[in-house]
């Protein structure tokens, strides 16, 4: 006998796991998901999980506040034996979750109990982490707090930015979903507690988040800059004599192969004191090195504010970047 599924989910994140549960044998009797946003000049932004379900013939449902009346009633009224909720965007409430006969499921982006909150994937990036994976787990009002019911692992790959990660955890969250459902419909599902010991936080990014701390060594700052993509992506102000600070988007780095000591001020033999992190070390034909708190970085993509995506070559070609310029914040 077949499930009666409610999907949430308003991100791209949901589209592979709820394309699949429309195709399945279970039926879909409605789609929660956030309401339209409008951009710049109100052009409304693409929203496919509304065209997903509007392919499909499902009833698309927008509250601004899902946990207040009249929403817990209309969500009850579709009669669902489960709901599936994959990057919805509002927390639920225990009436809300209750709404279904068996409850409600998520698709997180992380191993749980490690990366509880809205950006688990940015965060296991930023710190360096090697494996991260996908788990289906019961919801309960604590946050990503529940019972898991499916897990599924993956590498990190060394260049995968957080966008690149989060497409391929989307497709592995699809296969993990099925299975879990399946389970969930043949009464064989297995819940396993969260270790609490192990919990760790992935609070929503802000703007403030993509800023470069120079001070930080090579690898971190490499882990940054693929944290922060797409958004709200890695940044930093470069100085230079009688201009005004210029913004810069870090786009891609490499942590320099060239011994340190080749640097000017960086070798301890001199007596002379350190180089300060941010500070440009070499800046002509493809090369553009700038000194960290570990030794130098290679910069090897980057946008400069309200211009194109560029490799260093071409940034180096139209700016007279020197050496002894500093990268960092605005002041």
């Amino acid at each position: 006998m077949s499930l009666r599924l409610l999907l949430m989910g308003t991100g791209t994140f949901a589209l592979p796991a709820f394309r699949a549960l429309l195709e399945s044998s279970h039926e879909v009797v409605g789609l929660v998901t956030q309401p339209d946003r409008s951009g710049r000049g109100h052009h409304r932004h693409p929203h496919p999980l509304k065209d997903l379900a509007a392919a499909h013939d499902v009833p698309v449902l927008q509250p601004d506040h899902i946990n207040q009346s009249p929403w817990p009633d209309r969500l009850r009224g579709l009669q669902p034996d489960l709901s599936v909720v994959a990057a919805y965007g509002q927390i639920l409430s225990a009436e809300v979750i209750e709404v279904a006969r068996l409850g409600a499921i998520n698709l997180h982006a992380s191993l749980l109990p490690k990366y509880r909150g809205a950006a688990p994937i940015p965060y296991c990036i930023l710190n360096g982490e090697t494996e991260t994976g996908v788990s289906v787990f019961q919801i309960e009002p604590k946050l990503d707090a529940g019972h898991v019911l499916g897990m599924v692992r993956t590498p990190i790959q060394d260049n995968e930015t957080a966008g690149d990660l989060e497409a391929r955890l989307a497709d592995l969250a699809a296969d993990a979903c099925g299975e879990v459902v399946e389970r969930i419909q043949a009464g064989t599902a297995t819940a396993i507690a969260q270790d609490a010991s192990q919990v760790s936080l992935a609070p929503r990014l802000t703007k403030a988040a993509g800023a470069i701390d120079w001070d930080q060594s090579p690898a971190e700052i490499g882990c940054h800059v693929r944290a922060m993509q797409p958004w709200p992506r890695a940044y930093t102000y470069w100085h230079t004599a009688d201009h005004v600070p210029q913004r810069l988007l870090i786009l891609e780095t490499a942590a320099r192969s060239v011994p340190e000591q080749t640097f000017p001020d960086t070798s301890p033999d001199t007596g002379r004191l350190p180089t300060r992190p941010g500070t440009i070390l070499v800046a002509a034909g493809q090369e553009l090195a700038v000194q960290t708190g570990q030794g130098p970085v290679d910069i090897l993509r980057l946008q400069p504010e309200g211009k194109r995506k560029m490799d260093v070559s071409d940034f180096l070609c139209g700016h007279a970047i020197s050496v002894g310029d500093r990268l960092g914040s605005a002041d």
